[in-house]
Parts: structure tokens; sequence; C-alpha cells
């Protein structure tokens, strides 16, 4: 099997469970688990000062977001090619993006707006692979083409 067919969403899935679940936060209740998660992708990573005189806080959720976005985007390139390593790609992408859905309804720490971008992405990227894929797929097809 190729690297190619491995969804690079997996990436986001999995920084967010570093970040969050292997932390150390979370209480021994579902609320204080999901408070815990939303204050830790609160916390700023860092200030960027801007010309307005004022800074711009970067939070761990602010970064978990753009590393998502830029797997969403790289996916969706990865969408515009056909081989069997793409089906693969596709199909993988749909266990993954189930496995989210589960770990959005079930664990506490999930419960984040952040995890539900995360999750909205992933259905972005099913989609938009499925629907680049069979218009890909038609120009590869010559129908009636002359000998």
């Amino acid at each position: 099997m190729s690297l190619r067919a491995i969804p690079l969403t997996v990436i986001a899935f999995l920084l967010y469970n570093v970040i969050v679940l292997f932390s150390g936060v979370g209480g021994s209740e579902a609320a204080d688990g999901a408070e815990a998660a939303r204050a830790l992708l609160a916390t700023v990573m860092f200030n960027i000062p801007m010309i307005s005189g004022v800074s711009w806080p970067f939070t761990w959720g602010d970064f978990i977001l753009l590393v998502t976005l830029v797997i969403l985007f790289t996916e969706i390139i990865k969408a515009t090619y056909t081989s069997a390593a793409s089906m693969v790609d596709h199909g993988l992408s749909m266990l993954v993006f189930i496995a989210v859905l589960i770990e959005f309804i079930v664990v506490p720490q999930a419960a984040t707006s952040v995890f539900f971008f995360i999750m909205l992405a992933l259905l972005i990227d099913v989609v938009a692979g499925a629907i680049i894929g069979i218009r890909v797929a038609r120009r590869d097809i010559g129908f009636g083409a002359a000998p």
C-alpha cells in the first residue's frame, strides 16, 4: 500500500487527542473533562503584536484548527488523482470520519467547538473527495472516441 493512501486528516484527529486527552486534563465527571478541555484549548501559546496596538493571542485551539485546514487543503489536492491508492484513501477517510463522529458523541473532552470543526473538515474531506473523484474519473473515460 502506498503512503498516498493514508488520509492525512488522521493527523488532526491524533493532534487533538494528544493535546487534550493525553495532557492530563479532565476531571472525575464528564462535565469537568469537557471544561478542562475547553480551558486547555483556550490557553495562549503566544501573542502576535498587531499594527493597531493590540496583541492577537494564538491559542492551542487556533493551532489545531490551522493544522486541520492545511491538511484539508492537501487532502482535496490528493483527491484530484485517480489511482487505486486514492480509492483506498477515500475509504480510510470515511473510517476516520466515523471514528471522529463517535468520539465527538461519546468522549466528554471532545465536546468542544475545535473538535466539531475538525469533524466538519473531515466531513468536507469525505464528500469533496468523492465528488472530485467522480468528476476526475469522468474525464479519464473517453466515451465515443474516434479510433
